[in-house]
C-alpha cells in the first residue's frame, strides 16, 4: 500500500516539473544543438541547408571586416558598462544602507531602472533624451554648454548607450545591498577601535567581505554586455559610421536581415566559446581576489 502510494506521489511530482522539462528540451536544449548542426551549413529559410563543413568558420575569421570591427565595439562596451555598472550599484547601495526614514521608498525607487531599463519604449526613451536637440542638451545649454551630438558623433555614441546599460542597477544593487548588511558589525568596531579611517575600512573590511558578491556581479554583466543587442538597435542602429555596431546587431542581421542562418549560428558560437572563455579566466582569477569565510571549499 505504502508502495503504491509511494509510486504515485512520483508521478505526481513528474507532472509538476514536466513543464520545465519540455520547455528546456524544445525551447534551450534542441536550439542548442541544431545551432552548432547548421553552423556547418549554408542554411537558408526558403531553400533548406546544404553541408559546407569550416566554410562559415573560415569567411568569418578571414573574409569578414565587419566581425572584428563588431567584436571590437562589444569589448569596448563591455569594458565601459560593466565596471561603471558594478561601482555605481555599490555606491548606491551604500547609501541605501544608511538608516533614514522612508528608506524602503528610496530602495524600490532605485530598482525601478531595472524593471523597466531593458525595454523598447525606454530605449526609445533614451534616444529622445539625447537626440541633439533633446532635453539633456537643452538642460547643458542652460549652463551655456554644447550642444553635444551625443548619438550621432562615432566618438561619444558608445559611451552614450553603455550609459543605458549602466542605468540599469538595480539587481545588483539589491545583491551589494543584502551583502553590506551581512558584513560583521564588529569588523567595524574593531577597525575603529585600531583608529583605521573609512578608506582603509572600506578596501580593506568591506570589498574583501563583499567579494563573493562583486564575482557573481561581474560574470553576470559580463555575460549580458557581450549579449547586448536592444540598446544599440533602438537607439543607434548600429551607426554612425559602426560605432555601435554591436556583436548582437551582426547576428541579428545576419539571421533575420539576410537570412544567412548557417552563418549567423556559426556566430553565434563563436560568441559563446568567448563568452565561456572570458568567464573561466574571470573564476580562475578569483582566487587572488575573492575571500570566503570557510575558504571557499564546499
Amino acid at each position: 500500500m505504502k508502495g503504491k502510494k509511494y509510486e504515485k506521489r512520483q508521478w505526481v511530482g513528474l507532472l509538476f516539473v514536466a513543464p520545465f522539462i519540455i520547455g528546456f528540451l524544445v525551447f534551450k536544449l534542441y536550439p542548442f544543438v541544431m545551432s552548432f548542426n547548421y553552423s556547418f551549413t549554408e542554411f537558408d529559410l526558403f531553400a533548406g541547408a546544404q553541408y559546407v563543413g569550416l566554410e562559415n568558420y573560415i569567411k568569418i575569421f578571414t573574409n569578414d571586416r565587419d566581425f572584428y570591427n563588431s567584436l571590437n565595439v562589444t569589448f569596448i562596451y563591455t569594458l565601459i558598462s560593466v565596471p561603471l555598472k558594478i561601482a555605481f550599484a555599490l555606491f548606491i547601495a551604500g547609501v541605501l544602507t544608511t538608516k533614514i526614514r522612508g528608506i524602503n521608498l528610496f530602495r524600490t525607487i532605485y530598482y525601478l531602472p531595472s524593471v523597466l531599463g531593458g525595454s523598447i519604449a525606454v530605449s526609445i526613451l533614451w534616444k529622445f533624451l539625447f537626440v541633439k536637440d533633446g532635453l539633456i542638451n537643452e538642460l547643458l545649454a542652460v549652463i551655456h554648454l554644447g550642444p553635444i551630438d551625443w548619438l550621432g558623433s562615432p566618438d561619444i555614441a558608445l559611451y552614450t548607450i553603455s550609459m543605458l546599460t549602466v542605468w540599469q542597477f538595480g539587481s545588483s544593487m539589491v545583491l551589494f545591498l543584502a551583502g553590506l548588511k551581512n558584513v560583521p558589525v564588529d569588523l567595524y568596531e574593531a577597525a575603529r577601535v585600531d583608529g583605521a579611517g573609512k578608506v582603509r575600512v572600506f578596501f580593506k573590511i568591506t570589498l574583501p567581505m563583499i567579494s563573493p558578491i562583486i564575482l557573481f556581479n561581474l560574470v553576470m554583466q559580463s555575460i549580458n554586455a557581450l549579449q547586448q543587442f536592444t540598446a544599440a538597435f533602438v537607439i543607434t542602429n548600429g551607426g554612425p559610421l559602426k560605432s555601435t555596431y554591436l556583436y548582437g546587431m551582426m547576428l541579428y542581421q545576419q539571421a533575420f536581415e539576410y537570412l544567412n542562418m548557417g552563418y549567423a549560428s556559426a556566430l553565434s558560437w563563436i560568441l559563446f566559446i568567448i563568452i565561456v572563455g572570458l568567464t573561466a579566466i574571470i573564476f580562475k582569477s578569483s582566487s587572488y581576489w575573492t575571500y570566503y569565510e570557510d575558504g571557499g571549499e564546499f
